[in-house]
């Protein structure tokens, strides 16, 4: 599975896209989704720039006098005890930026990238971390510009911040490196920011150690992580509804009233959602007369709405903390200009977003776990209530869905090894000064992938849910579910038949899905799903 969450290709720099102010509060959820996926260009504050200002002169004063202050006169971590003269300190800067700058394996994504040098710009425009504004105002240019430093997939241990992927953005801005331009093109950064009228800049004291010192990274993909999940967990209702609709399901378990006895808000949303998407089901009319003898349904259908709703409450907790993060500047030392000290702490600490990485994770699993389940139901003739074998068109010469399933299952199997988590690990570093580290990014990266194999599960319950509601002619699914049966086919996945290709359609599912296209037909018809 690809690290990338299928639904998104980042697009070029347009000039029909909103400026993203920053300096004016935290950047929001929809700022990180607009920057980073959609190419949107920013610009600092008057608020902002004046607050660069105010750290700066309290970093010039400190760098000028005689007593060592971190990360201005004196080397980094293990190796802060050294003092280092004034005629040095350019050197020192370019030396942390280009010894941090070692990261490696394949690039990461255009979308991660440009996230993480949005969030460490936000963090620069709080002033308190002590850059220059003309800094500040490169990294900018860089984003407004689509210039993406290339950064490789393995170097962060996720505290000191994400320090080598920081540090090749960092790493652009002095004009080295690789960068891509807003086509996509590899080239020198140097010739990046000619071709784009810029210049780079020779760091002065504190400033390589201020690009490269904070959770952004990590912070950058939960926030599009979650942006992702809340889509696919309302489509997750979608295909739930399928289900529970094509294997001639009961409705009634999800009346309000009985998700009131454990009040769980995710649940009740989800629920209701599923309520509403089997409305004026004439599938389900067909069997929910006195003379039904259902009992109750299996739990892969029975318990979506509590599986679906705790994923949905575990996503809000993760955005709780990913609010907190993008309201917070994070660096080591920080410069506090109204007491006019610079201090050194500890909020580089990846811990807090690296737990809810991993949580995330287990959700992404557990949900694709149950549409598989639901999924399987469909293929077996002693579960599926009249349906053909694997949905087949002969069965016997034809296998059907038989395989989709199989696909499922792998995808399932990885992710359940991809929910085990990243941040209980930890490796003792730089000389045993930094001796506890959060490996957030790691589990950040571990998260896309969860993410792209839950879309794919998903599309593929879609799609076979949407065949079997075609078998279950000429009754008619609901309003809401119809939708999306047409949309399937009319997107070129045919229905019920001798056996065909299969990949090709299994993957303009994935598409469906990603793209928020199964999720928009169905709300075309009933509104928005909560």
């Amino acid at each position: 599975m690809s690290t990338s969450p299928t639904p998104v290709a980042a697009s070029p720099v347009t000039g029909d896209l909103s400026v993203v102010p920053v300096g004016t509060g935290p950047i929001s959820f929809a700022d990180v989704v607009a920057v980073a996926r959609e190419g949107a260009p920013v610009r600092l504050t008057d608020d902002a720039l004046a607050a660069i200002d105010r750290a700066r002169g309290l970093v010039d004063e400190l760098a000028a006098a005689p007593t060592p202050a971190y990360g201005i006169s004196t080397g980094f971590g293990a190796l802060a005890t050294r003092h280092i003269p004034t005629e040095m300190r350019a050197q020192l800067q370019r030396s942390l930026v280009r010894s941090h700058a070692a990261g490696s394996g394949p690039e990461v994504e255009r979308e991660v990238v440009r996230a993480l040098m949005l969030l460490r710009l936000s963090t620069l425009a709080t002033g308190h971390t002590g850059v220059r504004r003309e800094t500040a105002q490169l990294l900018a240019d860089l984003l407004t510009h689509g210039i993406t430093p290339v950064v490789r997939e393995y170097g962060s241990l996720g505290c000191s911040g994400d320090l080598a992927p920081l540090a090749h953005c960092a790493l652009a801005l002095i004009g080295e490196g690789e960068v891509r331009d807003a086509t996509g093109t590899l080239m020198p950064a140097a010739e990046a920011l000619a071709a784009a009228g810029l210049a780079p800049v020779e760091l002065a004291a504190k400033e390589g150690l201020a690009l490269i010192n904070g959770t952004d990274g990590m912070l950058g993909m939960l926030v599009l992580a979650i942006e992702d999940l809340r889509r696919l967990l309302r489509t997750a209702d979608i295909a739930a509804a399928m289900s529970v609709e094509g294997q001639l399901g009961t409705d009634r378990v999800f009346a309000p009233e009985l998700q009131a006895l454990r009040p769980h808000p995710g649940q009740a949303l989800s629920a209701a959602n599923l309520v509403a998407l089997m409305a004026d089901s004439g599938v389900v009319a067909s069997h929910r007369g006195p003379d039904c003898n259902r009992v109750q349904d299996a739990y892969s259908l029975r318990c979506s709405p509590q599986v679906h709703g705790g994923a949905r409450d575990t996503v809000d907790h993760a955005a709780t903390v990913a609010s907190r993060e993008l309201a917070s500047a994070v660096d080591n030392p920080v410069v506090l200009p109204e007491q006019g000290r610079v201090e050194s702490n500890g909020n580089f600490h990846g811990a807090p977003v690296a737990y809810v990485l991993d949580f995330l994770a287990i959700v992404a699993a557990d949900v694709a776990s149950i549409s598989e389940r639901r999924t399987d139901r469909f293929l077996d003739k002693t579960r599926n209530h009249g349906l053909p074998p694997f949905l087949a068109g002969d069965p016997g010469v034809d296998s059907g869905l038989m395989i989709a399933q199989y696909t499922q299952a792998a995808i399932v199997s990885e992710l359940k090894r991809l929910a085990a988590p990243a941040s209980v690990d930890s490796i003792p570093s730089s000389a045993m000064q930094e001796d506890h580290v959060s490996m957030g990014w790691s589990a950040a990266r571990k998260l896309r992938r969860a993410v792209d194999g839950l879309t794919r599960v998903v599309a593929i319950e879609v799609l076979t849910a949407a065949r079997a509601l075609d078998l279950r002619a000429p009754l008619e699914p609901s309003p809401a579910t119809g939708a999306v049966v047409r949309l399937l086919r009319d997107a070129g996945i045919a229905g019920p038949g001798p056996d065909r290709h299969l990949s090709p359609e299994i993957e303009t599912a994935v598409s469906l899905v990603a793209s928020g296209a199964v999720l928009a037909a169905a709300q075309s018809v009933i509104g928005e799903l909560a």
